[in-house]
């Protein structure tokens, strides 16, 4: 498959997530949010394009707020919803045109749709989304893309990053495990074999 034809069918699987999406909060799964949310780190790791890996994070967050939505006392829950579907209505929109420039700038207005959401607790909402973004940093560099690279991508600090792996173990994960310089080389050798 051509390079091309792959991110064709990325972006298709894209636009099905983020409907998904739309239907799964309104029908208030939080489950089926986190299931998307994790199904776009594989787009998220082949293309390293902001807004693939945004739009994990704004799931995650968003099936958080369901899932806390009575703890934070919301005023203009349905008001919110109503916007942040309409931000994914112009993600869809901007995908389906190929502008992912402006499909990644139509997720940033997302997120500032969620820091918006009240006031009262706009540190909580932003802590949620910050612990989000580490989270799906976790998952990306658990696929084996560097620590560096994927705090760069997802605005985070490797120290972050790298004391919530250390917590959940993902640098135990066999793909993240570095070889010796003597079995690296011991490898090489046998592929020339």
């Amino acid at each position: 498959m051509t390079e091309k034809a792959s991110e064709t069918e990325e972006k298709k699987h894209i636009i099905e997530i983020l409907e998904a999406t739309k239907k799964a909060i309104k029908d208030n799964n939080i489950l089926k949010l986190k299931e998307l949310s994790n199904q776009t780190i594989h787009s998220s790791c082949i293309f390293q394009h902001r807004g693939f890996i945004l739009i994990a994070v704004l799931i995650y967050t968003i099936s958080k707020l369901i899932e806390r939505r009575e703890g934070y006392e919301i005023e203009n829950w349905n008001k919110f919803i109503k916007n942040f579907d309409s931000n994914l209505d112009a993600a869809i929109k901007s995908l389906k045109k190929d502008d992912f420039d402006q499909y990644g700038r139509d997720l940033e207005i997302a997120r500032k749709t969620i820091e918006s959401i009240s006031k009262e607790f706009k540190e909580n909402i932003k802590e949620v989304l910050r612990k989000a973004q580490i989270n799906k940093a976790s998952r990306i560099y658990e696929h084996g893309i560097s620590l560096e690279q994927t705090a760069k991508l997802l605005g985070i600090t490797q120290w972050e990053l790298s004391e919530y792996a250390g917590k959940t173990g993902i640098p135990d994960v066999k793909y993240a495990i570095t070889l010796n310089v003597k079995k690296r080389a011991k490898m090489a050798l046998e592929f020339f074999e």
